[in-house]
């Protein structure tokens, strides 16, 4: 099967006359069409290398030859009328004597190994027919090592298909592990202990097709993956929208693994979003409606009953004239809307502060308004050019850093056809093209994770990053604004990147809201659209800052900084604050003032540091593990995830509890919102009140939605302890939870068809127990899933709109007396809010620090260990120095981890070296 069978051959598989792609391998082709055909070293993105020769098959010349020859299905072509046998009996022997001798030393630990039960090892053992061990002499031992809070390491149980350094090294860009040794000696791991320092360290574990390389959370918590329930959700830890799977077990969340999805994410997850899971088994988590009686002398929150909690607040609401709704960017677009709706449009805030509102607003223009099409994770990987302005990637959007390593593959690849090298034939294509790669051109205020694959790299203040942009823009298209003062280097520099852009087929610009300034967002959306006017087939990818930036942007609210500026006269007002840290969006003595103003104070929210001391009312709400809704990614692609657990008896989703506030406060508001009973009822409300969001209940099927009359279960059919797990509470049998929600079920009973994309809770089919299984759910293997559901796109480009490019390019950034501009440095571990909660996301998040280039910091007379008092209006700290040889002069790096507390950047700071204590 292929997705174009006007370019389709015909191959003979056992006999069967099938079609397949001509630009796939042996391998690819038998598995796209159904056949289980052993490997282990093969993976859909990495290519071919034969190093295992597990893959087997005869081949034969014709119809006629009966001899044949034993071939690797992965270093095979697919050509016009190949016949190849999988079941014939010297290929059978072949491969069961491969994973024979694979076996020899493997330490056959399976009741003990983390991967069992998933175990690819252990399906193509199965596979081969391979039972009895024969191997009675001693076995090669290895030393393990200590390779950080994410992975564990089990040497022993190494196969050597070299997938791990593949992947590390040859895909994620990773330098501190490699393979070591020779023949049967090979040794997988670092120069020494340490941690793994990639951000995509995690993906060993999905990678590796033996237990060398575990997940260290999971086994904190351990449970066979047919002893979890999984469901369908969405990372909520940046703004790509990526794919996965939550697993639980007792109402603890175990672990995260990557949902295929063909557009996003593919085969791989960042760490942060694979392991930042852990806030949500936080023991402080909140998990009971709660009431402050007094504001006075820090009176404790005093725990109640939903029933209660909700009269006295409805007694407290009643005198009021009306209430003030502050959203935000984490919490699902349903909530949100539910807010606006009690609070009404004109008192309904974003929940972001100022400027991350204004960028969300600006972006949402861009994308929406301007001809240049907003591209997928998927799309920039395909790109043959890029210009990234302003952003860290790894930092911000981790997975879309890894689309742009891959991608200045494609420019040289170009040359393979003429070199008559197929691309899945990974080793011979890195030996043909060396060390050759495509222009990625990168603007930033320091140096970035994805330096070591770029042509060139420029440094300055975000303002000197927008006037490069807005150069190259006029470079190619004059209409746009040229900004004054440019030097010859620059100038140098400006051309080669609009001629490296405007000769590429598929280039990209790339640029978010990392350096807090708006100007370099514009001068983004300049490039891309002068491009477009060239007849340039270019693209145009943002990062925002939170999971559902852009969704809350699309309810039209208002900043945080105009809900702090209102007056006074708002001291009978009632506010309520949904799923949202204000320190981190106001600044601190801004945010104590305003919120004195209002009584009662109300906090929907499941994080406890969340909660402000002037806070009310506390009502607990549920976490993306805990509920369903949806969420809109920075390519505008609207997104269902669904709850992994059942609620806990006092918890509700923050919708609910808003529409529990409507009918207490009798509000007229509650008049539209008395039907909400479900999900869709929202969504018809949405669909009806927003253009852009018509289309919001197609995200996936309702939830009546059945197969053969029955729902989805999230377990396995191999589930185990089902009754006996409530049996410290009570010795009857207690009936499956009930899901209103979803077509998805709380147990093991259910369908054993394939369900739609959106609905798949896990990857599994017979003979196929690892995530190798996903194999089965795609038209094609590395193709899209079969029927995929990837989202609904909320709005497209105007291709041929005229819309104006944004003028008046900024002036040069003049340094200032004894002053250095701050700017935000996020960080992968640390910033996104939630994910640091974890432990293990805490065990690598950095102490927080002013980062300097070293001639600053020798002006300042400090060095790294130093501590410096920061001052500006509004703003005093004293942190400790890191020096950074990358960082622009002039340039101050406020890491952005520890306790949170907003400060609006850029700013001027002077710093001075604090006195030694």
């Amino acid at each position: 099967m292929t997705k174009d069978n006007t370019h389709s051959i015909t191959i003979h598989v056992d006999g069967r006359s099938v079609q397949a792609d001509p630009q796939h391998n042996l391998l690819e082709s038998c598995l796209s069409l159904g056949f289980d055909l052993p490997y282990f070293c093969w993976h859909p993105a990495m290519g071919s290398v034969g190093a295992c020769r597990q893959c087997a098959v005869k081949q034969f010349k014709d119809e006629s030859d009966e001899a044949g020859r034993i071939v690797m299905a992965c270093m095979t072509p697919s050509t016009e009328g190949a016949h190849i046998s999988i079941e014939d009996p010297e290929a059978q022997a072949f491969r069961a004597s491969v994973v024979e001798w694979l076996m020899l030393n493997h330490p056959h630990d399976c009741p003990v190994c983390d991967e069992g039960g998933e175990c690819h090892l252990q399906d193509m053992t199965v596979m081969t027919g391979h039972v009895t061990r024969r191997y009675r002499e001693s076995k090669r031992t290895y030393r393990n090592q200590y390779l950080g809070p994410f992975v564990t390491h089990e040497m022993n149980r190494c196969i050597q298909c070299y997938r791990c350094v593949r992947f590390y090294r040859d895909i994620a860009g990773g330098e501190d592990l490699n393979a070591f040794g020779s023949r049967d000696r090979l040794y997988f791991g670092r120069m020494e202990d340490g941690t793994l320092e990639s951000a995509f360290s995690g993906n060993l574990v999905e990678v590796c097709p033996t237990g060398v390389f575990t997940d260290k959370t999971l086994s904190r918590h351990y449970s066979r993956k047919w002893d979890m329930q999984s469901t369908p959700s969405i990372c909520s830890h940046c703004s790509l929208g990526c794919n996965v799977h939550l697993s639980e077990r007792a109402g603890i969340m175990r672990r995260v693994s990557n949902r295929y999805h063909s557009r996003i994410n593919g085969y791989f997850l960042c760490d942060r979003g694979r392991f930042g899971y852990e806030y949500v088994n936080h023991p402080r988590r909140l998990r009971r409606p709660a009431v402050r009686t007094s504001r006075e002398n820090a009176a404790p929150l005093i725990p109640l009953s939903p029933a209660e909690a909700l009269a006295q607040l409805g007694a407290r609401l009643d005198e009021h004239k009306r209430i003030v709704g502050i959203g935000s960017p984490r919490a699902s677009l349903e909530s949100n809307y539910a807010l606006r709706t009690l609070v009404g449009s004109a008192h309904f805030f974003s929940g972001m502060s100022e400027t991350e509102h204004h960028h969300a607003s600006l972006i949402l223009r861009v994308l929406k308004d301007g001809p240049a099409p907003s591209w997928s994770v998927q799309e920039v990987e395909q790109a043959d050019a890029a210009l990234i302005l302003g952003e860290d990637l790894v930092h911000t959007a981790p997975r879309l850093a890894l689309a742009l390593r891959q991608s200045v593959r494609n420019q040289p690849m170009e040359q393979l056809e003429g070199l008559k090298i197929p691309r899945w034939q990974d080793a011979a294509v890195r030996t043909a093209l060396h060390d050759q790669r495509g222009p990625l051109y990168i603007g930033a205020v320091a140096g970035t994770s994805l330096d070591d694959v770029a042509t060139r790299t420029f440094r300055g203040t975000p303002h000197d990053l927008a006037r490069l942009g807005c150069a190259v823009a006029h470079e190619i298209c004059p209409d746009s604004p040229n900004p004054s003062e440019l030097s010859l280097s620059e100038a140098d520099l400006i051309r080669e990147i609009a001629e490296a852009l405007a000769s590429a087929k598929r280039p990209v610009v790339v640029a978010g809201t990392g350096t807090g300034d708006a100007w370099v967002i514009k001068a983004a959306a300049n490039v891309a659209w002068a491009l477009r006017r060239r007849g340039v087939a270019a693209g145009i990818a943002f990062a925002l800052q939170d999971c559902n930036s852009l969704g809350i942007a699309l309810l039209d609210g208002k900043s945080l900084g105009e809900t702090a500026a209102t007056g006074a006269d708002q001291s009978r007002d009632a506010l309520i604050i949904l799923e949202n840290d204000l320190r981190r969006r106001l600044e601190t003595a801004t945010l104590d003032r305003w919120l004195e103003r209002f009584d009662p104070v109300i906090v929907i929210d499941h994080v406890d540091e969340a909660v402000p001391d002037q806070a009310d009312f506390v009502l607990p709400a549920s976490s993306i593990a805990c509920s369903d809704g949806t969420l809109v990614n920075n390519e505008g692609c609207a997104q269902r995830f669904f709850s992994a657990m059942p609620k806990e008896p006092e918890v509700e989703d923050s919708w609910r509890w808003v529409c529990d506030i409507a009918r207490r406060a009798s509000r007229n508001s509650f008049e539209r919102m008395s039907n909400w009973n479900h999900l869709e009822d929202i969504h018809t409300a949405i669909a009806g009140e927003f253009p852009l969001l018509r289309r919001i209940g197609e995200t996936a099927p309702p939830a009546p939605f059945r197969i053969s009359d029955q729902k989805i279960p999230r377990a396995p059919h191999r589930f185990s302890g089902r009754t006996a797990l409530p049996m410290l509470e009570t010795i009857h049998e207690p009936q499956p939870p009930d899901d209103p929600e979803s077509p998805l079920a709380f147990s093991m009973e259910g369908t054993p068809e394939h369900p739609p994309s959106p609905l798949i809770p896990f990857f599994w089919s017979s003979r196929w127990n690892s995530s190798e299984a996903v194999n089965k759910f795609q038209d094609e293997v590395g193709g899209p899933l079969r029927n995929e559901n990837t989202g609904i796109r909320l709005f497209e480009a105007q291709s041929h709109a005229e819309i104006p490019f944004f003028e008046n390019a900024p002036a040069p950034s003049n340094s200032r007396n004894n002053q250095l501009l701050l700017v935000p440095l996020p960080r992968l571990f640390g910033t996104e809010e939630l994910s640091a909660r974890g432990s293990a996301i805490r065990e690598r998040t950095p102490q927080a620090a002013v980062v300097l280039n070293p001639r600053d910091a020798d002006r300042l007379g400090v060095r790294k260990g130093h501590a410096v008092d920061m001052t500006a209006p509004g703003l005093a700290r004293r942190l400790p120095v890191e020096t950074d040889e990358t960082m622009a002069g002039g340039i101050a790096g406020l890491l952005l981890v520890g306790d949170g507390a907003y400060v609006t950047l850029p700013a001027w700071v002077t710093l001075r070296k604090a006195p030694s204590t």
